[in-house]
């Protein structure tokens, strides 16, 4: 049954519904993935197995994904009756009473929920180090990364406890940890699936949910199962052409690739993420496509400077929320440092403040769909530097704005999408000398993450990851 662990969620499937494997041995197989490597990783902060083995046993599963385990990252997805922290003591005990309407399509497509994972305090941090849990540690290497904040879903995925993993991204936290863990993550675009019913605009649309995944074709079918909008969403996201799952292996045609590795304000990367984008645009050339080495030009210092008010205010929406639900005062040593730091922050710029911000990312998100009138992709790094050693991102109580200027220089690229609202994803290429992963991040129009499945699929074939197990895997 072991064995399982090396197909992706599309085969699991299949073996379900051909009756080769039931859904209980499916599930059993996993949580025995959880119990024997968990310990090393410590990826999965909530199990939940006899809710597994409840739903499996309770009747028949429908759905594409019928009988397939799957973890939730351990914040915004509510499922009904188990706690959710969002990787923080504070609301360590915080139990729904409902499911988001997310995990309650992730339920209708037949996916079995198994236990939640590991995610830095609020979601905040580009790695996975909450004070409340632990480190999540990186397959690839134990004394490294995962990436975050969906850090635990990547790290478990990578390490074969289930084939994909719920995951969800304000600053590029699916296309992180899907770099750092040698994964696909895909951003879809903003509201292409519902944050209802418990949020609508959040963070004025800088988050969206979706999956890390080891294979392209689960990260499409697991979009068509999920996608749409609720009952009173501000707004939807542009209907789709026809199912995502039938672009995985659809001609791309030639596209137009734009290619860049300096950041926003100019600076260098790491010399292997460099060396990574530019084999894969090398890669793009070979497929055909049109590639070129051009970015759009713009006042970096002054986006981060818009984007800094979203964030902060963000964290303070966040703490606010927490204490409306859990009636209890706040307090610093409540709080990880850094959390109550950009609480803080936020909190001291005005509403005026916030709107401007607003405004500006708004103008930024103009002159980006204008440079994209020439182009159908947008390659970069994913990333600045390889995965880094853990305690990287830090915040001791005499800097605790210390972690957040390391990330900042950490993410130059992700974010870009999240102000703009398009499609992305991380696409695992290359790995360094040292085998760690190394993502290429791409990026396409708003509302065509049709693009982006052709031409991940074409890179999939050309190029396939699927046989590279971290050493943790065995």
């Amino acid at each position: 049954m072991d064995d399982l662990a090396n197909l992706d969620a599309t085969a699991q499937a299949a073996l379900v519904r051909d009756g080769e494997v039931s859904a209980g041995e499916m599930v059993e197989a996993a949580i025995n993935r959880v119990e024997s490597l968990n310990p090393t990783l410590n990826a999965v902060v909530t199990t939940m197995f006899e809710e597994a083995r409840a739903t499996v046993s309770g009747g028949e599963l429908r759905g594409p994904f019928a009988g397939v385990p799957l973890l939730l990252k351990d914040l915004g997805a509510l499922y009904a009756g188990v706690p959710t922290s969002a990787g923080s003591r504070f609301t360590q005990r915080f139990v729904p009473d409902h499911d988001s309407g997310l995990v309650a399509r992730l339920k209708g497509a037949g996916l079995v929920v198994v236990g939640k994972t590991n995610t830095p305090e609020f979601g905040i941090q580009p790695t996975t180090e909450p004070l409340v849990f632990g480190p999540c540690h990186n397959p690839w290497d134990l004394e490294r990364s995962a990436g975050g904040s969906s850090g635990g879903s990547a790290a478990a995925v990578a390490a074969g406890l289930v084939p994909m993993a719920h995951a969800s991204d304000g600053g590029g936290s699916i296309r992180i940890p899907a770099s750092c863990c040698g994964l696909f993550g895909m951003k879809p675009t903003r509201a292409r699936i519902s944050s209802g019913p418990d949020a609508g605009d959040n963070m004025s649309g800088l988050v969206v949910e979706h999956a890390v995944t080891r294979s392209v074709r689960d990260s499409a079918a697991l979009l068509d199962a999920t996608v749409g909008p609720m009952p009173g969403d501000p707004y939807p996201a542009p209907p789709q052409t026809r199912p995502f799952v039938e672009e995985v292996g659809a001609d791309p045609g030639i596209l137009r690739v734009a290619f860049s590795t300096r950041t926003l304000t100019g600076e260098h990367v790491h010399e292997d993420c460099e060396a990574a984008a530019r084999d894969a645009a090398a890669l793009c050339s070979d497929l055909g496509h049109e590639v070129e080495e051009v970015a759009p030009v713009f006042d970096g210092e002054e986006i981060w400077r818009a984007f800094d008010v979203l964030w902060s205010a963000g964290v303070a929406a966040g703490v606010s929320g927490a204490v409306r639900a859990s009636g209890r005062e706040p307090t610093p040593d409540a709080f990880e440092p850094l959390t109550w730091a950009l609480c803080e922050m936020g909190l001291g710029f005005s509403a005026a403040d916030y709107l401007l911000a607003v405004a500006r990312l708004q103008r930024f998100s103009r002159e980006i769909a204008y440079f994209f009138s020439g182009y159908e992709a947008w390659l970069t790094p994913t990333l600045a530097e390889p995965p880094p050693p853990l305690g990287t991102f830090d915040s001791p109580p005499e800097d605790p704005l210390k972690g957040y200027r390391r990330a900042q220089g950490y993410v130059p690229f992700t974010p870009i999408q999240n102000v703009t609202g398009q499609p992305a994803m991380s696409v695992p290429l290359c790995w360094n000398e040292n085998g760690l992963p190394i993502g290429a991040h791409f990026a396409a129009r708003y509302g065509d993450e049709a693009t982006l499945f052709r031409l991940a699929a074409q890179l999939e074939e050309a190029r396939p990851w699927a046989a590279r197990r971290p050493p943790v895997f065995a």
